[in-house]
């Protein structure tokens, strides 16, 4: 008896403990959704040093000792050369210019819902308050598709550069297909792996129907609408050959305004052949003219070095004390419930 009341005892204030801690996070989580639209911050990387550092490391790892020094008494004297000449351009009254163009680089991994053009909007907005006609943004894209609002949304962003004369270069690694491939047919450029997934310029819907089931159990479901078509198809109720046959219709308007946008951005295009709702591999989408070049980004991106400065550009919203906090304290809860479920363990059953 005295074992089952110690034991009992335990399981109160374990009890006691994960309410607390379930209290605890909730109201973090809501302090922390007070603070989802607070302002976010710019994230500048150098690309280009990063390609320098890199092979200059390996550059002194292969040389020798002469062959480095006689390597630094070349670059001081370019160097310096390039002083001289900016000083005499200064004198003489001629402007400056920068010794390289631009190119921007930005990441879009998309999701289902495209929520990720929150960021885009913000990095092609910083873009173009600095860049110029002779600059580039280099877009690195991986997405598989999802909602036609949210990608249509992304692609009037990256439309904004076309509109301002602002070269844009799409890159696809991995995949670019249903409204990944929309945003990337706005591009001047685009270059894929060989084995990237590209196209699927096509409309899907898929919607579970459990009516069957509810009449089995004698559920009724009422839906209420002021409308003919309010709503075509439905989840719970009966659907119509009316109603299906005007979903259908709705899927059609959109693949017509998804072909649209696509020929308008690449008209060389056999529309009628490349927007069955397939996708293919880099090297057919190449001869199909989805894309213009089989290439990574890491190589472009490595190429452009040497002429251009390359500078990545992301968005992000810092995490705030509540997120800090509320995530500490969700780990805190997972690893106590996890100890207790190995203690009960030891008890006989």
């Amino acid at each position: 008896m005295e074992f089952l009341y110690e034991y009992g005892l335990f399981l109160a204030k374990a009890v006691t403990f994960v309410l607390a801690v379930v209290a605890i996070i909730i109201t973090i989580a809501g302090a922390a959704m007070k603070q989802q639209h607070k302002k976010g911050e710019l994230d500048i990387t150098d690309l280009s040093e990063q390609f320098e550092d890199t092979e200059q490391d390996i550059i002194h790892a292969l040389l020798t000792k002469e062959e480095l020094k006689e390597k630094e008494k070349q670059d001081k004297k370019a160097a310096k050369e390039k002083v001289k000449a900016d000083k005499k351009a200064a004198k003489s009254g001629d402007e400056v210019k920068p010794s390289k163009a631009h190119v921007f680089v930005v990441d879009f991994n998309g999701s289902i819902d495209a929520k990720e053009v929150s960021s885009l909007r913000e990095e092609i907005s910083a873009i173009l308050s600095v860049a110029t006609k002779q600059d580039e943004v280099f877009l690195r894209l991986e997405s598989g598709g999802g909602m036609v609002h949210g990608y249509g949304l992304a692609s009037s962003q990256l439309d904004r550069l076309r509109q301002q004369e602002i070269p844009l270069t799409v890159s696809v690694d991995k995949v670019a297909a249903s409204g990944g491939y929309m945003m990337a047919c706005v591009a001047n450029k685009i270059i894929s792996a060989p084995f990237a997934i590209l196209g699927s310029i096509g409309v899907i819907a898929q919607v579970p129907n459990f009516n069957k089931l509810l009449k089995k159990h004698d559920v009724e479901f009422e839906q209420f609408t002021a409308g003919e078509f309010k709503r075509t198809v439905t989840m719970f109720g009966e659907n119509t050959e009316k109603g299906k046959q005007k979903f259908i219709e709705e899927l059609e308007e959109t693949h017509v305004l998804f072909k649209d946008f696509v020929n308008e951005h690449r008209p060389s295009l056999d529309i009628q052949k490349v927007a069955t709702g397939e996708h293919w591999f880099g090297t057919t989408a190449l001869a199909l003219g989805l894309v213009d070049a089989i290439q990574t980004s890491d190589d472009y991106l490595q190429a452009k070095s040497k002429t251009h400065k390359v500078v990545a550009i992301k968005y992000e919203v810092k995490k705030g004390l509540a997120d800090k906090f509320s995530k500490a304290a969700s780990l805190s809860a997972e690893s106590f419930i996890g100890k207790l479920l190995q203690r009960n363990r030891i008890f006989p059953s």
